[in-house]
Protein backbone atom coordinates (compact mmCIF):
# COMPACT_ATOMS: atom_id res chain seq x y z
CA UNK A 1 0.00 0.00 0.00
CA UNK A 2 1.67 3.19 -1.18
CA UNK A 3 1.26 6.51 0.58
CA UNK A 4 -0.77 9.02 -1.42
CA UNK A 5 1.37 11.80 -2.83
CA UNK A 6 0.28 15.26 -1.76
CA UNK A 7 1.34 18.82 -2.39
CA UNK A 8 2.33 21.02 0.55
CA UNK A 9 -0.15 23.75 1.54
CA UNK A 10 1.84 26.95 1.93
CA UNK A 11 0.37 29.68 -0.30
CA UNK A 12 -1.56 32.61 1.17
CA UNK A 13 -4.26 34.60 -0.62
CA UNK A 14 -1.94 37.30 -1.89
CA UNK A 15 0.79 34.88 -2.93
CA UNK A 16 -1.82 33.17 -5.13
CA UNK A 17 -2.88 36.58 -6.48
CA UNK A 18 0.69 37.50 -7.38
CA UNK A 19 1.19 34.18 -9.17
CA UNK A 20 -1.98 34.77 -11.18
CA UNK A 21 -1.04 38.35 -12.05
CA UNK A 22 2.45 37.17 -12.99
CA UNK A 23 0.96 34.71 -15.50
CA UNK A 24 -1.48 37.34 -16.78
CA UNK A 25 1.34 39.91 -17.06
CA UNK A 26 -0.05 43.47 -16.57
CA UNK A 27 2.46 44.72 -19.17
CA UNK A 28 0.51 42.81 -21.83
CA UNK A 29 -1.51 46.03 -22.05
CA UNK A 30 1.37 47.49 -24.05
CA UNK A 31 2.25 44.27 -25.89
CA UNK A 32 -1.13 44.09 -27.65
CA UNK A 33 -1.86 47.83 -27.74
CA UNK A 34 -1.50 48.25 -31.49
CA UNK A 35 -3.63 45.33 -32.62
CA UNK A 36 -6.28 46.09 -29.96
CA UNK A 37 -6.36 49.79 -30.92
CA UNK A 38 -6.81 49.02 -34.61
CA UNK A 39 -9.52 46.39 -34.09
CA UNK A 40 -11.46 48.54 -31.61
CA UNK A 41 -11.30 51.64 -33.82
CA UNK A 42 -9.38 53.47 -31.10
CA UNK A 43 -12.16 52.95 -28.54
CA UNK A 44 -10.05 50.96 -26.09
CA UNK A 45 -11.82 52.13 -22.94
CA UNK A 46 -15.18 50.81 -24.14
CA UNK A 47 -13.53 47.64 -25.48
CA UNK A 48 -11.83 46.93 -22.13
CA UNK A 49 -15.13 47.48 -20.29
CA UNK A 50 -16.88 44.97 -22.58
CA UNK A 51 -14.01 42.50 -22.21
CA UNK A 52 -14.16 42.77 -18.41
CA UNK A 53 -17.91 42.12 -18.36
CA UNK A 54 -17.51 39.16 -20.72
CA UNK A 55 -14.66 37.50 -18.86
CA UNK A 56 -16.28 38.17 -15.48
CA UNK A 57 -18.89 35.46 -16.12
CA UNK A 58 -16.21 32.84 -16.78
CA UNK A 59 -14.20 34.00 -13.75
CA UNK A 60 -17.35 33.60 -11.68
CA UNK A 61 -17.78 30.03 -12.97
CA UNK A 62 -14.17 29.21 -12.04
CA UNK A 63 -14.84 30.55 -8.57
CA UNK A 64 -17.92 28.36 -8.17
CA UNK A 65 -16.14 25.20 -9.34
CA UNK A 66 -12.96 25.86 -7.32
CA UNK A 67 -15.12 26.14 -4.21
CA UNK A 68 -16.95 22.92 -5.09
CA UNK A 69 -13.82 20.93 -6.05
CA UNK A 70 -10.70 22.45 -4.37
CA UNK A 71 -8.22 20.32 -6.36
CA UNK A 72 -5.32 21.37 -8.58
CA UNK A 73 -6.70 20.05 -11.87
CA UNK A 74 -8.43 23.27 -12.98
CA UNK A 75 -10.80 22.81 -15.96
CA UNK A 76 -9.77 19.15 -16.26
CA UNK A 77 -11.03 18.28 -12.77
CA UNK A 78 -14.12 20.51 -12.98
CA UNK A 79 -15.28 18.97 -16.25
CA UNK A 80 -14.44 15.40 -15.20
CA UNK A 81 -16.36 15.67 -11.94
CA UNK A 82 -19.09 18.00 -13.08
CA UNK A 83 -19.93 16.44 -16.46
CA UNK A 84 -18.03 13.23 -17.34
CA UNK A 85 -14.49 11.86 -16.79
CA UNK A 86 -13.87 11.25 -20.50
CA UNK A 87 -14.87 14.80 -21.44
CA UNK A 88 -12.71 15.99 -18.54
CA UNK A 89 -9.74 14.21 -20.08
CA UNK A 90 -10.35 15.90 -23.46
CA UNK A 91 -10.69 19.33 -21.82
CA UNK A 92 -7.50 18.71 -19.81
CA UNK A 93 -5.76 17.60 -22.98
CA UNK A 94 -6.86 20.79 -24.78
CA UNK A 95 -5.84 22.88 -21.76
CA UNK A 96 -2.35 21.44 -22.04
CA UNK A 97 -2.02 23.46 -25.27
CA UNK A 98 -2.59 26.67 -23.32
CA UNK A 99 -0.31 25.72 -20.44
CA UNK A 100 2.44 24.04 -22.48
CA UNK A 101 2.76 26.84 -25.00
CA UNK A 102 2.67 29.70 -22.49
CA UNK A 103 6.26 29.10 -21.29
CA UNK A 104 7.26 28.65 -24.94
CA UNK A 105 5.87 32.12 -25.69
CA UNK A 106 7.69 33.53 -22.66
CA UNK A 107 11.02 32.03 -23.76
CA UNK A 108 10.48 33.13 -27.36
CA UNK A 109 9.60 36.75 -26.57
CA UNK A 110 12.40 36.91 -23.98
CA UNK A 111 14.88 35.85 -26.65
CA UNK A 112 13.45 38.30 -29.22
CA UNK A 113 13.61 41.36 -26.95
CA UNK A 114 17.04 40.65 -25.48
CA UNK A 115 18.52 39.82 -28.86
CA UNK A 116 17.19 43.16 -30.10
CA UNK A 117 18.91 44.90 -27.17
CA UNK A 118 22.13 42.87 -27.47
CA UNK A 119 22.46 41.81 -31.15
CA UNK A 120 25.83 40.14 -30.55
CA UNK A 121 24.19 37.50 -28.34
CA UNK A 122 22.02 35.01 -30.29
CA UNK A 123 18.37 34.70 -29.25
CA UNK A 124 18.95 30.98 -28.64
CA UNK A 125 21.31 31.78 -25.76
CA UNK A 126 18.64 33.85 -23.99
CA UNK A 127 15.97 31.21 -24.66
CA UNK A 128 18.05 28.36 -23.21
CA UNK A 129 19.21 30.49 -20.28
CA UNK A 130 15.66 31.52 -19.32
CA UNK A 131 14.48 27.93 -19.69
CA UNK A 132 17.09 26.68 -17.23
CA UNK A 133 16.36 29.48 -14.75
CA UNK A 134 12.61 28.82 -14.82
CA UNK A 135 13.14 25.10 -14.28
CA UNK A 136 15.52 25.53 -11.35
CA UNK A 137 13.35 28.11 -9.56
CA UNK A 138 10.26 25.90 -9.95
CA UNK A 139 12.09 22.85 -8.57
CA UNK A 140 13.15 24.81 -5.48
CA UNK A 141 9.50 25.39 -4.58
CA UNK A 142 6.31 27.27 -5.32
CA UNK A 143 6.64 29.61 -2.33
CA UNK A 144 9.96 30.91 -3.66
CA UNK A 145 8.31 31.40 -7.08
CA UNK A 146 5.40 33.28 -5.49
CA UNK A 147 7.70 35.64 -3.57
CA UNK A 148 9.75 36.37 -6.70
CA UNK A 149 6.57 36.94 -8.70
CA UNK A 150 5.38 39.43 -6.06
CA UNK A 151 8.45 41.61 -6.59
CA UNK A 152 8.23 41.62 -10.39
CA UNK A 153 4.45 42.14 -10.43
CA UNK A 154 4.86 45.23 -8.24
CA UNK A 155 7.51 46.56 -10.62
CA UNK A 156 4.98 46.25 -13.46
CA UNK A 157 2.28 47.96 -11.40
CA UNK A 158 4.64 50.83 -10.54
CA UNK A 159 5.54 51.27 -14.21
CA UNK A 160 1.87 51.47 -15.19
CA UNK A 161 1.37 54.04 -12.42
CA UNK A 162 4.35 56.03 -13.74
CA UNK A 163 2.92 55.88 -17.26
CA UNK A 164 -0.40 57.20 -15.94
CA UNK A 165 1.46 59.98 -14.10
CA UNK A 166 3.01 61.15 -17.38
CA UNK A 167 -0.42 61.04 -19.01
CA UNK A 168 -1.80 63.09 -16.12
CA UNK A 169 0.82 65.74 -16.79
CA UNK A 170 -0.52 65.90 -20.33
CA UNK A 171 -3.95 66.78 -18.92
CA UNK A 172 -2.63 69.68 -16.85
CA UNK A 173 -2.96 72.03 -19.81
CA UNK A 174 -6.73 71.79 -19.53
CA UNK A 175 -8.08 73.04 -22.85
CA UNK A 176 -11.26 71.53 -24.23
CA UNK A 177 -10.76 68.08 -22.69
CA UNK A 178 -14.01 66.58 -21.39
CA UNK A 179 -13.64 63.98 -18.66
CA UNK A 180 -16.23 61.55 -20.06
CA UNK A 181 -15.14 61.93 -23.67
CA UNK A 182 -13.68 58.38 -23.97
CA UNK A 183 -17.00 56.86 -22.87
CA UNK A 184 -19.28 59.11 -24.93
CA UNK A 185 -17.64 58.76 -28.33
CA UNK A 186 -20.18 57.12 -30.64
CA UNK A 187 -18.66 57.58 -34.09
CA UNK A 188 -17.25 54.01 -34.05
CA UNK A 189 -19.74 51.15 -34.72
CA UNK A 190 -20.50 48.90 -31.75
CA UNK A 191 -19.48 45.86 -33.81
CA UNK A 192 -15.99 47.31 -34.19
CA UNK A 193 -15.68 47.87 -30.45
CA UNK A 194 -16.90 44.31 -29.85
CA UNK A 195 -14.23 43.01 -32.25
CA UNK A 196 -11.63 44.85 -30.21
CA UNK A 197 -13.07 43.41 -27.00
CA UNK A 198 -12.74 39.87 -28.38
CA UNK A 199 -8.99 40.40 -28.79
CA UNK A 200 -8.62 42.24 -25.49
CA UNK A 201 -10.18 39.28 -23.66
CA UNK A 202 -6.87 37.50 -24.16
CA UNK A 203 -5.28 40.12 -21.87
CA UNK A 204 -7.20 38.48 -19.02
CA UNK A 205 -5.98 34.94 -19.67
CA UNK A 206 -4.17 33.69 -16.59
CA UNK A 207 -6.70 34.15 -13.81
CA UNK A 208 -7.63 30.49 -14.27
CA UNK A 209 -4.09 29.24 -13.62
CA UNK A 210 -4.42 29.85 -9.88
CA UNK A 211 -6.88 26.94 -9.73
CA UNK A 212 -3.94 24.62 -10.49
CA UNK A 213 -2.44 25.70 -7.15
CA UNK A 214 -5.48 24.78 -5.04
CA UNK A 215 -3.78 21.89 -3.24
CA UNK A 216 -0.86 24.14 -2.30
CA UNK A 217 -3.12 26.94 -1.03
CA UNK A 218 -4.22 27.41 2.57
CA UNK A 219 -8.04 27.21 2.86
CA UNK A 220 -8.35 26.80 -0.92
CA UNK A 221 -12.16 26.70 -1.00
CA UNK A 222 -12.27 30.27 0.24
CA UNK A 223 -8.93 31.56 -1.02
CA UNK A 224 -9.05 30.55 -4.70
CA UNK A 225 -12.43 32.17 -5.56
CA UNK A 226 -11.35 35.36 -3.78
CA UNK A 227 -8.00 35.34 -5.59
CA UNK A 228 -9.71 34.97 -8.97
CA UNK A 229 -11.89 38.03 -8.39
CA UNK A 230 -9.01 40.10 -7.01
CA UNK A 231 -6.94 39.23 -10.09
CA UNK A 232 -9.73 40.12 -12.55
CA UNK A 233 -10.60 43.42 -10.82
CA UNK A 234 -6.92 44.43 -10.38
CA UNK A 235 -6.17 43.70 -14.03
CA UNK A 236 -9.24 45.67 -15.14
CA UNK A 237 -8.08 48.73 -13.20
CA UNK A 238 -4.56 48.44 -14.64
CA UNK A 239 -5.98 48.24 -18.18
CA UNK A 240 -8.86 50.73 -17.93
CA UNK A 241 -7.07 53.64 -16.23
CA UNK A 242 -4.24 54.01 -18.78
CA UNK A 243 -6.61 53.45 -21.73
CA UNK A 244 -9.01 56.11 -20.39
CA UNK A 245 -6.23 58.64 -19.80
CA UNK A 246 -4.65 57.91 -23.18
CA UNK A 247 -7.95 58.55 -24.98
CA UNK A 248 -8.30 61.84 -23.08
CA UNK A 249 -4.82 63.09 -23.99
CA UNK A 250 -4.52 61.49 -27.43
CA UNK A 251 -8.02 60.96 -28.89
CA UNK A 252 -6.53 60.07 -32.30
CA UNK A 253 -3.35 58.03 -32.68
CA UNK A 254 -1.47 56.39 -35.54
CA UNK A 255 1.47 54.01 -35.36
CA UNK A 256 4.31 53.09 -37.67
CA UNK A 257 4.07 49.41 -36.69
CA UNK A 258 1.09 47.88 -34.85
CA UNK A 259 3.32 45.21 -33.27
CA UNK A 260 5.47 47.86 -31.56
CA UNK A 261 2.68 50.37 -30.94
CA UNK A 262 2.99 49.98 -27.17
CA UNK A 263 6.63 51.05 -27.32
CA UNK A 264 5.73 53.97 -29.63
CA UNK A 265 3.01 55.07 -27.21
CA UNK A 266 5.35 54.96 -24.20
CA UNK A 267 7.94 56.98 -26.10
CA UNK A 268 5.26 59.52 -27.11
CA UNK A 269 4.06 59.89 -23.53
CA UNK A 270 7.36 59.81 -21.62
CA UNK A 271 10.19 60.21 -24.11
CA UNK A 272 13.37 58.16 -24.34
CA UNK A 273 13.76 57.87 -20.55
CA UNK A 274 10.39 56.20 -19.99
CA UNK A 275 10.83 53.97 -23.06
CA UNK A 276 14.17 52.70 -21.69
CA UNK A 277 12.49 51.77 -18.40
CA UNK A 278 9.69 50.15 -20.40
CA UNK A 279 12.01 47.64 -22.07
CA UNK A 280 13.55 46.65 -18.72
CA UNK A 281 10.18 46.16 -17.04
CA UNK A 282 8.80 44.26 -20.03
CA UNK A 283 11.67 41.77 -19.83
CA UNK A 284 10.94 41.27 -16.11
CA UNK A 285 7.27 40.75 -16.96
CA UNK A 286 8.12 38.07 -19.51
CA UNK A 287 10.30 36.32 -16.93
CA UNK A 288 7.55 36.18 -14.30
CA UNK A 289 4.98 35.06 -16.87
CA UNK A 290 7.26 32.18 -17.78
CA UNK A 291 7.80 31.32 -14.12
CA UNK A 292 4.10 31.14 -13.39
CA UNK A 293 3.44 29.23 -16.63
CA UNK A 294 5.86 26.44 -15.72
CA UNK A 295 4.28 26.23 -12.26
CA UNK A 296 0.78 25.89 -13.70
CA UNK A 297 1.47 23.26 -16.36
CA UNK A 298 3.60 21.12 -14.04
CA UNK A 299 0.71 21.03 -11.52
CA UNK A 300 -1.85 20.13 -14.18
CA UNK A 301 0.40 17.29 -15.36
CA UNK A 302 0.81 16.15 -11.75
CA UNK A 303 -2.94 15.86 -11.19
CA UNK A 304 -3.42 14.02 -14.50
CA UNK A 305 -0.57 11.69 -13.49
CA UNK A 306 -1.93 11.14 -10.00
CA UNK A 307 -5.29 10.21 -11.56
CA UNK A 308 -3.42 7.77 -13.85
CA UNK A 309 -4.64 9.64 -16.93
CA UNK A 310 -0.93 10.08 -17.72
CA UNK A 311 1.74 7.54 -16.58
CA UNK A 312 1.67 7.87 -12.80
CA UNK A 313 5.30 6.87 -12.12
CA UNK A 314 6.50 9.94 -14.03
CA UNK A 315 3.77 12.57 -13.91
CA UNK A 316 2.46 11.75 -10.43
CA UNK A 317 5.90 11.91 -8.77
CA UNK A 318 6.88 14.53 -6.17
CA UNK A 319 10.46 15.18 -5.06
CA UNK A 320 10.84 14.04 -1.41
CA UNK A 321 12.79 17.16 -0.37
CA UNK A 322 11.34 20.00 -2.45
CA UNK A 323 7.83 18.51 -2.65
CA UNK A 324 7.57 19.65 -6.28
CA UNK A 325 6.80 17.63 -9.46
CA UNK A 326 10.39 17.66 -10.73
CA UNK A 327 9.84 15.26 -13.64
CA UNK A 328 7.00 17.42 -14.93
CA UNK A 329 9.12 20.55 -14.61
CA UNK A 330 11.90 18.83 -16.58
CA UNK A 331 9.41 17.77 -19.28
CA UNK A 332 8.00 21.30 -19.54
CA UNK A 333 11.54 22.69 -19.82
CA UNK A 334 12.31 20.24 -22.62
CA UNK A 335 9.13 21.12 -24.52
CA UNK A 336 9.86 24.83 -24.04
CA UNK A 337 12.94 24.40 -26.21
CA UNK A 338 10.46 24.46 -29.12
CA UNK A 339 10.90 28.22 -28.74
CA UNK A 340 14.10 27.71 -30.75
CA UNK A 341 12.08 26.57 -33.78
CA UNK A 342 8.41 27.60 -33.56
CA UNK A 343 6.96 30.97 -34.60
CA UNK A 344 5.30 33.29 -32.10
CA UNK A 345 2.12 33.35 -34.20
CA UNK A 346 1.74 29.55 -34.09
CA UNK A 347 2.37 29.41 -30.35
CA UNK A 348 -0.28 32.07 -29.66
CA UNK A 349 -2.83 30.13 -31.73
CA UNK A 350 -2.28 27.02 -29.63
CA UNK A 351 -2.73 29.02 -26.41
CA UNK A 352 -5.96 30.64 -27.58
CA UNK A 353 -7.55 27.35 -28.61
CA UNK A 354 -6.67 25.59 -25.35
CA UNK A 355 -7.73 28.45 -23.08
CA UNK A 356 -11.06 29.15 -24.75
CA UNK A 357 -11.99 25.46 -24.89
CA UNK A 358 -11.33 25.16 -21.14
CA UNK A 359 -13.27 28.36 -20.39
CA UNK A 360 -16.30 27.13 -22.34
CA UNK A 361 -16.51 23.80 -20.50
CA UNK A 362 -15.96 25.30 -17.05
CA UNK A 363 -19.08 27.42 -17.63
CA UNK A 364 -20.99 24.31 -18.75
CA UNK A 365 -19.66 22.39 -15.72
CA UNK A 366 -21.32 24.85 -13.34
CA UNK A 367 -24.68 24.17 -14.96
CA UNK A 368 -24.14 20.38 -14.96
CA UNK A 369 -22.92 20.20 -11.36
CA UNK A 370 -24.97 22.84 -9.58
CA UNK A 371 -28.17 23.19 -11.57
CA UNK A 372 -28.60 19.62 -12.84
CA UNK A 373 -26.84 17.28 -10.37
CA UNK A 374 -27.36 19.22 -7.14
CA UNK A 375 -30.75 20.56 -8.22
CA UNK A 376 -30.13 24.12 -7.08
CA UNK A 377 -33.00 25.77 -8.93
CA UNK A 378 -34.48 28.52 -6.79
CA UNK A 379 -34.79 31.96 -8.41
CA UNK A 380 -31.42 33.17 -7.11
CA UNK A 381 -29.76 29.82 -7.77
CA UNK A 382 -31.10 29.77 -11.32
CA UNK A 383 -29.42 33.13 -11.87
CA UNK A 384 -26.12 31.96 -10.32
CA UNK A 385 -25.95 28.43 -11.68
CA UNK A 386 -27.74 28.69 -15.03
CA UNK A 387 -28.05 32.23 -16.39
CA UNK A 388 -24.56 33.56 -15.54
CA UNK A 389 -22.71 30.42 -16.73
CA UNK A 390 -24.81 30.41 -19.94
CA UNK A 391 -23.77 34.01 -20.61
CA UNK A 392 -20.14 33.05 -20.02
CA UNK A 393 -20.36 29.99 -22.27
CA UNK A 394 -22.11 32.00 -24.99
CA UNK A 395 -19.49 34.70 -25.14
CA UNK A 396 -16.59 32.24 -25.01
CA UNK A 397 -18.24 30.20 -27.75
CA UNK A 398 -18.40 33.37 -29.84
CA UNK A 399 -14.71 34.01 -29.26
CA UNK A 400 -13.92 30.42 -30.30
CA UNK A 401 -15.77 31.04 -33.55
CA UNK A 402 -13.51 34.03 -34.23
CA UNK A 403 -10.33 31.92 -34.20
CA UNK A 404 -8.85 31.52 -37.66
CA UNK A 405 -8.86 28.22 -39.53
CA UNK A 406 -5.21 27.48 -38.69
CA UNK A 407 -5.92 27.71 -34.96
CA UNK A 408 -9.00 25.49 -35.22
CA UNK A 409 -7.16 23.00 -37.44
CA UNK A 410 -4.15 22.76 -35.13
CA UNK A 411 -6.39 22.47 -32.09
CA UNK A 412 -8.48 19.79 -33.78
CA UNK A 413 -5.39 17.74 -34.61
CA UNK A 414 -4.23 17.98 -30.99
CA UNK A 415 -7.61 16.82 -29.67
CA UNK A 416 -7.58 13.93 -32.18
CA UNK A 417 -4.19 12.87 -30.81
CA UNK A 418 -5.66 12.98 -27.32
CA UNK A 419 -8.55 10.72 -28.35
CA UNK A 420 -6.11 8.25 -29.93
CA UNK A 421 -3.93 8.27 -26.80
CA UNK A 422 -6.93 7.67 -24.53
CA UNK A 423 -8.15 4.73 -26.63
CA UNK A 424 -4.69 3.16 -26.63
CA UNK A 425 -4.30 3.64 -22.87
CA UNK A 426 -7.67 2.11 -22.00
CA UNK A 427 -7.11 -0.89 -24.28
CA UNK A 428 -3.69 -1.56 -22.76
CA UNK A 429 -5.11 -1.25 -19.24
CA UNK A 430 -7.94 -3.67 -20.04
CA UNK A 431 -5.54 -6.18 -21.57
CA UNK A 432 -3.00 -5.96 -18.75
CA UNK A 433 -5.47 -6.47 -15.89
CA UNK A 434 -8.33 -8.76 -17.00
CA UNK A 435 -9.03 -9.89 -13.44
CA UNK A 436 -9.72 -6.41 -12.18
CA UNK A 437 -12.97 -4.50 -12.09
CA UNK A 438 -14.47 -3.74 -15.49
CA UNK A 439 -14.00 -0.08 -14.67
CA UNK A 440 -10.20 -0.40 -14.48
CA UNK A 441 -8.55 1.90 -16.94
CA UNK A 442 -11.53 4.20 -17.08
CA UNK A 443 -11.20 7.65 -15.57
CA UNK A 444 -14.15 6.74 -13.32
CA UNK A 445 -11.95 4.20 -11.54
CA UNK A 446 -9.78 7.00 -10.13
CA UNK A 447 -10.62 8.03 -6.59
CA UNK A 448 -10.66 11.73 -5.99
Amino acid sequence: MTTEVTLRKSLSLYQVVYMGLAWMTPMIYFSIYGIAYENAGGMLTQAYLLAFVAIFFTAYSYGVMSKTFPTSGSAYSYTAKGIHPYLGFLVGWALLLDYFFSPIIACLTFGIYLHAQFPAVPAAVWIIGLNLALGIINVIGIKFSANLSKIFVWIQILFIALFCFFLGRGLSGGGDIHVFQPLLQTDVPFGTILAGASIICFSFLGFDTVTTMAEETVNAQRTIPRAIMIIIISASVMYLVPSFLTQLVYPHLSFVNADSAGFELVKLVGGAGLSAIFITVLIMAIFTQGLSSVTSVSRLLFVMGRDAILPKQVFGYLHPKFNTPVFNIAIVSAVSLLALAISLDSAVKFVNFGALTAFFFVNVSVIAQKYVKEGRRSASQTLKYLVLPLLGAGFIGYLLSLLDRDALWMGGVWVALGIAYHLLRTRRAAGAAPARSPQTGSPRAVKS
